[in-house]
């Protein structure tokens, strides 16, 4: 029999990456939940979508008889809930949707695992954000939380929720604390994507400036895909735990703007320029992971360093640009 994992957030980055990843497997059958405003995203899916090992199913993380209806339905062996509010920004803007779907859903689908199997093994993502105020050179799964955002309040919230589960009601809860992540599969509201679809509308003569908030800030950014894979490694473990995925480095966004021009043979300081309102008035420290832990648990390991990311963002927006006015 194959395994059955269901996919929370299927449509957006992480979600799609690791649907893609397991739909690689034959001996896997994956179902994606997909709610009505998430069609915008259904371009994350053409790799895999005809895939007779990939299946859509419809409802709401925010709505729990959808959860309990699709857990029945299917009845997985692992969910992973990639569905949350992850935008800082608009985490502020609205507070009360942030914190439903990124912490209060994460209570109702642990209680529906509860109340339907318990032996499900459930993966919840975390983010570094919730480290926000804390200077050190590096961060490991020890240190305590101190968010500057709704968003990142919001992943500590879930946090709590799912070490109430995994200790009170014995859940199998496995989770991973997610660094900066990025992909061609980022909407344009991320910096990462905002610079590299500007250098590839400047390179086919579409924009003429690159407006960008504090370029100095320094940050520990990875590939997603090495990360969503990471979640399913750290999964198949026997003993649910916490790690800490990113890549030990940070580089500043002028770095990666720097890289990013340089793939198209532009020099960046004649397109970019400052604008003093992007700058964040709560900002987060320098932010960079310490994965001693996961590397000994289940030896990972960084497959895409931060220049082949770049080259990789680019070249999917040169392609994009050239064939789309």
């Amino acid at each position: 029999m194959k395994k059955k994992v269901l996919i929370f957030g299927v449509s957006g980055q992480d979600g799609s990456l690791l649907a893609e990843h397991l739909t690689s497997k034959k001996d896997i059958l994956v179902y994606g939940l997909l709610r009505k405003s998430s069609n915008r995203n259904y371009s994350n899916l053409k790799k895999f979508i005809n895939k007779k090992n990939f299946k859509i199913v419809n409802g709401d993380i925010l709505d729990i008889f959808s959860i309990e209806r699709i857990i029945k339905e299917t009845r997985p062996n692992e969910i992973y809930n990639f569905a949350d509010q992850d935008h800082v920004k608009w985490s502020y803007q609205i507070p009360s949707y942030s914190f439903d779907v990124t912490a209060f859903s994460v209570l109702k689908i642990l209680e529906s695992i509860k109340n339907i199997d318990n032996k499900i093994k459930y993966f919840q993502p975390f983010t570094s954000n919730m480290f926000g105020d804390i200077s050190k050179n590096k961060l490991n799964e020890k240190e305590k939380f101190a968010p500057l955002s709704i968003y990142a309040l919001s992943k500590a919230s879930a946090f709590h929720i799912c070490e109430f589960y995994k200790n009170i009601f014995k859940l199998r809860i496995y989770g991973a604390i997610f660094f900066n992540h990025e992909s061609e599969r980022r909407t344009h509201e991320y910096v990462t994507r905002k610079i590299t679809k500007a250098v590839a509308r400047i390179f086919h003569n579409k924009q003429k400036k690159l407006y960008l908030g504090d370029i100095n800030t320094k940050i520990d950014w990875g590939y997603a895909g090495d990360y969503v894979q990471a979640a399913y490694k750290l999964t198949q473990l026997k003993n649910p735990d916490y790690y800490v995925i990113g890549t030990g480095k940070a580089y500043s966004i002028k770095y990666f703007v720097k890289k990013a021009f340089e793939y198209v043979g532009l020099d960046y300081k004649k397109y970019v320029f400052i604008d003093k309102k992007l700058i964040r008035k709560n900002k987060n420290k320098t932010l960079v992971a310490d994965t001693k832990k996961a590397k000994k648990h289940f030896n990972f390991k960084i497959k895409t360093n931060i220049n082949d990311l770049i080259k990789l963002m680019v070249k999917n927006d040169l392609n994009f640009e050239k064939h789309n006015d």
